[in-house]
């Protein structure tokens, strides 16, 4: 048991100066003064720091991105402590480009392997290609049968790395996700790749014109990837409810920068409960020229999804509260992630404390405490 004591609690929502009871990796107790005279339990007492929900990252690929530019250019899995230094809890796994040499196998496995070394993880199923590259023989069966997928993803439109689906193709996709999620209980939703192609967002348009699926079960990402992309997706969501993902990249900082583009969409007046952030860690940043040829490689770093949190507040002026629902509460509805994204009672104790600057200062995973102010004492298997 730990007590986490005189901390100032948003769940994101603000709650307080409050007292925090963790048992059994769960949240068992919020109030003004827990007292524990007659059990066995560890003490933090944080007075003048701040406790927020450990962050989900929605967009990760943890077996590594990359390969644009030929077999060297495959980039790394990921680390345990690539997470535990940037406050991040939970993880959607997913492929990318490359779904020939990275495959559902190799992704299932380090899924698991995240969750062996502590880390709350999901995968979707797919990468850029049509026909969906699964596990099974369907996406329906995937979900069903294989706890870790929650979903789809990432599929790619208007991007010269796409396999070009038609709407057709794109219709049969997110039924099937669809019901996937029905007949699992989990999240069933799509995740698709907007790149900076002739047709942006208006596969998207049409494909929720023309099905009965609701619009929070599409999620395009990389929705800052410039500004006509932006202006499509604020317009989208205005116009179609559907959710937009903000890529935290880690190379640049510029009024595309995720927290910036969540500024631009809440003042446009996008509902701030379909925004979200997500970090592309170790996706490979290419950069092609107008013929397509490949001219520099860059890397996705988890780290940036924490970067874009603080900046959202301290330099867009962005609440707290409405900051922290795009890397918590947000990413657990809209994927359907039971227990994640609060500070509640009955909820995962994946919590994380900062300092008056919005320093990491502590991390628990799922009840266990992975940073101790700021030593950092989780690491994987093999670090």
């Amino acid at each position: 048991m730990i007590l986490i004591k005189n901390a100032t609690v948003y769940a994101p929502e603000p709650l307080g100066k409050k007292d925090v009871l963790l048992a059994g990796g769960k949240i068992v107790a919020i109030d003004e003064n827990i007292q524990l005279d007659t059990v066995e339990h560890d003490v933090i007492d944080r007075e003048g720091y701040t406790l927020v929900p450990g962050f989900i990252d929605n967009h990760v690929h943890v077996t590594g991105g990359g390969g644009e530019a030929g077999y060297a250019s495959r980039v790394p899995e990921i680390i345990v402590s690539d997470f535990v230094a940037a406050g991040i809890t939970s993880v959607v796994g997913l492929l990318g480009t490359d779904g020939h040499t990275r495959t559902m196998r190799d992704l299932i496995a380090k899924t698991k392997a995240l969750r062996a070394d502590g880390i709350s993880a999901y995968a979707l199923s797919g990468s850029y290609q049509v026909p969906v590259r699964t596990f099974t023989e369907s996406i329906e069966d995937d979900m069903v049968f294989i706890e870790e997928i929650i979903g789809a993803g990432e599929i790619a439109i208007s991007d010269h790395r796409s396999s070009s689906p038609t709407l057709e193709e794109l219709k049969k996709i997110f039924s099937s996700v669809h019901v996937g999620g029905l007949l699992s209980g989990k999240g069933g939703v799509l995740n698709v790749h907007v790149g900076s192609g002739k047709t942006g967002l208006t596969p998207l348009r049409a494909l929720l014109d023309e099905t009965d699926v609701s619009a929070r079960k599409l999620i395009p990402t990389h929705i800052n990837r410039n500004t006509e992309v932006l202006k499509a997706g604020v317009a989208l969501s205005l116009s179609h409810g559907v959710p937009l993902d903000f890529t935290a990249y880690s190379h640049k900082d510029d009024e595309l920068s995720a927290y910036n583009a969540l500024k631009q969409a809440l003042d446009a007046g996008v509902d701030e409960h379909l925004l979200m952030m997500s970090s592309d860690g170790q996706g490979s940043l290419p950069v092609f020229d107008e013929e397509g040829r490949f001219l520099t490689m860059g890397i996705g770093r988890v780290h940036a999804l924490y970067d874009n949190l603080r900046k959202a507040v301290q330099k867009a002026g962005i609440s707290m509260e409405t900051a922290l629902r795009t890397v918590t509460e947000n990413v657990a509805t809209l994927y359907n992630l039971k227990g994640k994204g609060r500070i509640d009672i009955g909820f995962d104790a994946d919590l994380l404390i900062l300092d008056e600057n919005l320093g990491i200062h502590d991390l628990i995973l799922t009840g266990d405490i992975a940073v101790k102010a700021r030593k950092t004492l989780h690491k994987g298997t093999f670090e």
